[in-house]
């Protein structure tokens, strides 16, 4: 009879212990696909950079939307994986 409330508590500890680690998991896959997207989000504006650099004026407009548009893509992706949860 003993061993019934230790066995109680040991299963409180494994469950609240599972959750923490499907919170984690969601955590880490969030982080994941934001370090992802902005990444590239970063690649496009030093391009962007460059092009402004080179006098490139053309290029580095459209770099900068891409690079905006990355972000907000970003964004949605991370928006996705939380739904997911």
């Amino acid at each position: 009879m003993k061993f019934k409330p230790v066995t109680l508590v040991a299963s409180a500890f494994a469950f609240a212990a599972l959750g923490a680690c499907a919170e984690s998991e969601q955590e880490a896959q969030e982080d994941l696909v934001e370090q992802e997207y902005e990444a590239q989000e970063d690649v496009l504006e030093e391009q962007a950079d460059l092009a402004e650099a080179q006098g490139d004026e053309a290029a580095e407009e459209a770099l900068d939307a891409e690079a905006d548009a990355m972000g907000e893509a970003g964004d949605q992706a991370e928006d996705q994986v939380e739904e997911q949860y």
